[in-house]
C-alpha cells in the first residue's frame, strides 16, 4: 500500500516513509492512496492487540515493517481498555485511560515508538528528534513511549499556563532524551510552530525530524483497534451496531472511528463533543470551514481552534452534506461541563474528567430528545490528571493511578520558549550542532 498527500503534491510513499516523514512535502497529511478493505472482520474476543494486528495489516501490506506488526501491537497494545457499565443502563464508557500516562494518547504514541524503534535508521550520526506540540496529554504519552530509546530525542512544546497542572508535571518530568518547553502562547501557536519546522528544508536537511502528534499515520491507524475491539463485542452482546459519543480537539480520535467504521465494523453513529472551541460543529452546521484563535476551558486538551485532521476527514468527505451524514457534532460549555461532572457520581456511578463530561452532556440532551438508544462514551483522561477542576466539583480527593502517581513522583522542569516559529528552529538548529 502507499500513500498520498491530502494536498496532491509529492510522490507516493511506503507506510515506513510515510512515518518517518511525518507531514508531507507540500505540508499536507498522508492518507491512503486507495483505503482498503478486509477480507474479513476479527471475531469478537481477542486481545486488542489481536484485533489491532488484524485490523491495521491491509495498511501494513507490502511494507518493510508487515512482518513486524503483530510484535508491535504485542509491544504497545498491552493495557486494558475496557467498556464498563453506568447507572443508566443505555449508556456504557470506553476507558481509554488504563496506560502508563492514564489518557488515551498512550496507544497511539506506544505503537508510534515500537514502529520507530524498527525502521532502518542508515548511516545517520544523529538521534531521530521527534516533534510535538500538545495541549496536554499527547506530549506525556509520547514522552513516556520514546523515553530512554537510543536514537530518539524528542521535543514537546506546550502552552504555559494552559494544561492542568498534573498534565504540566508529566510532560516536564522524564528529562535524558526528552525535552520540554513551556510556549507563552495557545497550543495553536505550538501546532503552527511545529508546522514550520517540518516546511523549513534547511532545517530538515540539518536535523532529521519527525513527528507524534495526531498528524502521523503511526497515531492514527492503532487508534482504530480500540473501536474495533468494543464495537465487535457489542455487536456480539447486543446484536446490533454500537454508537460512539468522542471527545474531540484536533479530531484524531474521532476520525480513526470514523476509518474504523469505513472498514466494516460494525459501528453506527458517531458523534463529536467539544468544548467551548466551536470550529468542528460551527463547520458542520454552515459548511463554512472558520478557523480562529483557541479559548481557554476546564477541558484544555481539546482547546484547539484549528483541528488538523480535519483536513483528511475533508479529504475523503469533500461534499459538506455528505459529511454530515458520517458525523454530528456539539459544543459544551464550561458551565454544562462542571455540572455534569458534579453530578456525574450519583447520577452515572463514575467520576469523569472535563473532556468525558462532555460527551455525557451529549448522551444527555440526546435522552431529552427522546432517544433511548445505546451510547458509547468515550473516556479520553483519567479525572485525577485534572484534580484542581474535578475535586471542588465532587467534594473530595480522586484516586491518583499508580502510574500516574510514580510519573508525579519524579522532578520536572521544562524551558520557557516564546511563542514565535524561529524560537522553535534556533533550538533544534542548537540540537543539530551539539
Amino acid at each position: 500500500m502507499r500513500f498520498i498527500s491530502t494536498r496532491g503534491g509529492g510522490a507516493p510513499q511506503t507506510l515506513s516513509n510515510a512515518l518517518a516523514l511525518g507531514l508531507a512535502e507540500d505540508g499536507g497529511l498522508f492518507v491512503p492512496e486507495t483505503f482498503p478493505t478486509l477480507a474479513a472482520l476479527p471475531p469478537a474476543g481477542l486481545s486488542l492487540a489481536e484485533t489491532a494486528s488484524a485490523l491495521i495489516a491491509p495498511f501494513f501490506a507490502g511494507d518493510a515493517l508487515e512482518a513486524e506488526l503483530p510484535a508491535i501491537c504485542a509491544e504497545a497494545l498491552d493495557f486494558a481498555v475496557p467498556v464498563v457499565a453506568t447507572k443508566d443502563p443505555r449508556t456504557e464508557v470506553l476507558e481509554l485511560f488504563h496506560g502508563p500516562t492514564a489518557a488515551f494518547k498512550d496507544v497511539g504514541a506506544r505503537f508510534l515508538a515500537a514502529c520507530f524503534a524498527r525502521l532502518p535508521r542508515g548511516l545517520s550520526a544523529q538521534p531521530l528528534t521527534i516533534l510535538v506540540a500538545t495541549s496536554g496529554d499527547t506530549g506525556g504519552a509520547v514522552a513516556a513511549a520514546f523515553h530512554g530509546r537510543p536514537g530518539f530525542r524528542v521535543v514537546v512544546l506546550y502552552p504555559d499556563g494552559r494544561v492542568s497542572p498534573r498534565q504540566a508535571h508529566q510532560l516536564s518530568c522524564f528529562g535524558d532524551n526528552i525535552h520540554t518547553y513551556r510556549v507563552q502562547g495557545s497550543f495553536d501557536d505550538c501546532q503552527r510552530m511545529v508546522k514550520a519546522a517540518f516546511s523549513d528544508p534547511a532545517l530538515r536537511a540539518a536535523i532529521p525530524l519527525s513527528s507524534a502528534n495526531s498528524i502521523s499515520l503511526g497515531r492514527l491507524l492503532p487508534q482504530m483497534s480500540y473501536y474495533a475491539h468494543s464495537a465487535l463485542a457489542h455487536q456480539a452482546r447486543y446484536s446490533e451496531p454500537a454508537h460512539y459519543v468522542i471527545p474531540t480537539g484536533n479530531l484524531g480520535n474521532a476520525l480513526a472511528c470514523l476509518w474504523a467504521r469505513r472498514l466494516g465494523l460494525p459501528i453506527d453513529e458517531v458523534l463529536l463533543a467539544t468544548n467551548a472551541n466551536r470550529v468542528l460543529p460551527d463547520f458542520i452546521d454552515s459548511g463554512d470551514y472558520r478557523p480562529g484563535p483557541s479559548v481557554s476551558t476546564l477541558a484544555n486538551a481539546m482547546d484547539v481552534g484549528a483541528p488538523s485532521n480535519l483536513e483528511r476527514l475533508r479529504h475523503w468527505l469533500p461534499e459538506i452534506d455528505t459529511l454530515r451524514a458520517h458525523v454530528g457534532a456539539q459544543s459544551i460549555d464550561d458551565v454544562r461541563l462542571s455540572a455534569v461532572m458534579r453530578e456525574a457520581e450519583a447520577r452515572y456511578g463514575h467520576t469523569l474528567c472535563p473532556h468525558t463530561a462532555a460527551a455525557f452532556a451529549v448522551i444527555e440532551d440526546r435522552r431529552a430528545a427522546g432517544d433511548e438508544g445505546r451510547f458509547i462514551a468515550v473516556a479520553t483522561a483519567h479525572p485525577a490528571k485534572f484534580e484542581s477542576v474535578v475535586e471542588p466539583l465532587v467534594g473530595h480527593a480522586v484516586p491518583v493511578p499508580p502510574a500516574l502517581a510514580a510519573l508525579l513522583a519524579r522532578p520536572a522542569q521544562a524551558q520557557p520558549l516564546a511563542a514565535e516559529d524561529d524560537a522553535l528552529k534556533a533550538v533544534l538548529k542548537g540540537m543539530a550542532h551539539a
